[in-house]
């Protein structure tokens, strides 16, 4: 059977580096992006067949026309990489403005709930047996005093949906799990408003070092693979020790 995944925020970044991943692979993929038509544009112009959907997450309705364009255009999804995420910016979060902190919320967690429950429902009509991992933060686990409190917050959310959704969902063969990255060298620093935020911090990383896209896209490969068949309501931590 043909392996379709579907990656939120795929366009950029860890996203991107799961796409060419999984292309690579010989995953036929769709991505969702929010705003960077450059970015899609460029990814499929390096990865030959790879669609590009630009979605909103966060609203329902752009949920379910992402999932009907995965299947007109590649077939049934099989599987999911919930990875949209924004933070908003960097600071105190008495600080933080009350639409960044729904923002934040809506991005991260209920555009990872939508997205699951767009696929669930699919799955579960099919009889298939499909695989979903969603993109966590090492933030979940030390809650980013000082930065986004807000985002370590939501994405803490994100581990205890993906607990509690792999054991609803386990018996019918849809394994659901997470991987929370680190210190990764992407452009979500510069997003938050602080371009040397990654060496600024890299200090408390144990390995001495920030960690690299594709180390998160090989780990989120792995459980899509069948070699993580017996593995759901895990969340790997790859942040070099952090």
């Amino acid at each position: 059977m043909r392996q379709v995944l579907v990656v939120t925020g795929g366009s950029r970044g860890i996203g991107a580096a799961i796409t060419r991943a999984a292309h690579a692979r010989g995953y036929a993929v769709c991505v969702a992006y929010a705003r960077d038509d450059g970015a899609a544009d460029r990814l499929r112009a390096e990865l030959p067949g790879v669609v590009a959907v630009r979605a909103d997450v966060a609203d329902p309705a752009s949920a379910t026309a992402l999932f009907d364009a995965a299947e007109e255009s590649l077939g049934p999804v099989t599987g999911l990489v919930n990875n949209a995420g924004v933070t908003g910016p960097l600071g105190r979060f008495v600080d933080a403005s009350a639409a960044t902190l729904r923002r934040v919320l809506d991005v991260n967690v209920l555009g990872t709930m939508l997205c699951a429950h767009e696929a669930v429902r699919r799955w579960e009509a099919q009889g298939a047996a499909g695989r979903i991992v969603n993109v966590s933060s090492r933030a979940a686990g030390l809650g980013s005093p000082g930065e986004y409190v807000h985002y370590a917050a939501s994405k803490a959310a994100v581990e205890t949906f993906t607990l509690g959704l792999a054991k609803e969902v386990a018996a019918q063969g849809i394994r659901v799990n997470g991987v929370a990255p680190g210190m990764i060298r992407t452009d979500i620093h510069a997003t938050a408003g602080d371009p040397g935020r990654l060496e600024r911090v890299v200090g408390r990383v144990p390995m001495g070092r920030a960690g690299e896209p594709a180390e998160i896209a090989a780990a989120v490969l792995w459980l899509l693979s069948d070699e993580a068949s017996y593995v759901t309501g895990a969340v790997l931590q790859v942040g070099g020790g952090l």
